[in-house]
């Protein structure tokens, strides 16, 4: 556990599914608290003040993303990020996994419905994610993109971003949604020409909170369809004339989002960007490792990648003959929240996840065979 990150959570103890949604700081609570308490007491200067904060969450984002604010639009979530690329993709094809999470998937689909993309699944092995090897060998002359999982969220596999860009090389996209490792996984986020983040997960900066950081190549090849009126040249300007399209990443935005959302993001990414990634990560690699030891000293078996380098901060595992709904509620009846799937469970800790939660699960799983 990384107690002086710790110190800023009320979580309980076995909470154990950040891969859903992260429970956020006093500090996220209080900003969004503090807010709203503005807003009920409004005057002249209330809505630019608000406003502000927008800024200072992309101004972090930036520098969290290796990028600055220009390259930088907040979203209220990682799948408007995804519909922006999706249509703003002209023409050809785009590779994406099979077994990613829908929200990879729809606007590829709704792309394609318009007659603007092609998408072309990709059916990783068991418990991989999508591979250089594997877009290797599915790259044709019309690919265009290929958009993955920074982190998968089934499995925990860790994409390696670096490998996917020298395979796909300089003319194609490289999309990546990372609302399962931004902020607690270190990777070369540079490599990706689209980063799309959700803040509701493990950055425990609430519901409708995001962004996304776009780099030259992708500025300069995506048609922003879905700009709207704040993200034109001019936007306080009236006139009823059509402007065009900011030059940078404010492009992507389509109306103004909640000031009040945005407080609440620059609050958690300041406490990511304070306790740093690498120390974030360290405290959750620590946990998953012991509770992978755990599972497998329980008789289960481990669906995550053995090696810390290839996974991020969530094990999937079952137990033979175990209906994974019962397994979740001898887990809850030891105070343990987990994600229970037909076929399999899925523990997600955090940073501030204390060591003493792996006798917990010990026990939840012993309890099972008696």
């Amino acid at each position: 556990m990384l107690t002086s990150y710790a110190a800023h959570f009320d979580t309980p103890a076995g909470y154990m599914d950040f891969a859903r949604f992260g429970p956020p700081s006093r500090e996220v609570v209080a900003a969004t608290a503090r807010a709203m308490d503005e807003t009920a007491r409004a005057d002249h200067t209330t809505v630019d003040g608000l406003m502000r904060a927008d800024q200072a969450a992309r101004e972090i984002a930036a520098r969290l993303a290796g990028t600055d604010p220009e390259h930088t639009v907040l979203l209220p979530n990682a799948s408007t990020g995804l519909f922006h690329a999706a249509l703003g993709v002209r023409e050809g094809v785009v590779l994406a996994p099979r077994t990613d999470f829908p929200s990879n998937q729809y606007p590829w689909r709704r792309a394609a419905s318009l007659g603007r993309v092609t998408p072309r699944w990709l059916d990783p092995a068991p418990g991989e994610g999508i591979g250089p090897d594997l877009v290797r060998a599915a790259l044709t002359d019309d690919t265009v993109a290929v958009s993955v999982s920074a982190v998968d969220f089934r499995t925990g596999f860790r994409a390696d971003l670096a490998a996917l860009r020298e395979v796909i090389g300089d003319e194609r996209l490289l999309i990546v949604d990372a609302i399962q490792a931004f902020g607690v996984t270190d990777m070369p986020w540079e490599a990706a020409d689209v980063l799309v983040v959700g803040g509701q997960k493990w950055l425990r900066a609430g519901w409708s909170t995001g962004f996304a950081a776009l780099s030259d190549r992708a500025l300069g090849t995506l048609e922003p369809v879905l700009t709207g009126w704040t993200g034109v040249e001019d936007a306080g300007l009236f006139d009823g004339t059509e402007h065009q399209p900011a030059p940078d990443a404010r492009r992507w935005s389509i109306t103004h989002l909640s000031p009040v959302a945005a407080g609440a993001f620059a609050a958690a990414l300041d406490l990511v960007e304070r306790h740093t990634v690498a120390a974030i990560e360290s405290a959750i690699e620590a946990r998953v490792t012991e509770l992978g030891e755990v599972v497998e000293r329980s008789g289960g078996r481990v669906l995550s990648p053995a090696d810390p380098a290839r996974r991020g901060g969530i094990l999937s595992f079952a137990l033979p003959d175990q209906d994974p709904l019962l397994v979740a509620k001898a887990l809850q009846a030891e105070g343990v929240t987990a994600t229970a799937r037909a076929d399999s469970l899925r523990l997600s800790p955090h940073a501030s996840t204390p060591p003493e939660i792996s006798e917990r699960v010990a026990a939840a799983l012993s309890s099972l065979r008696n």
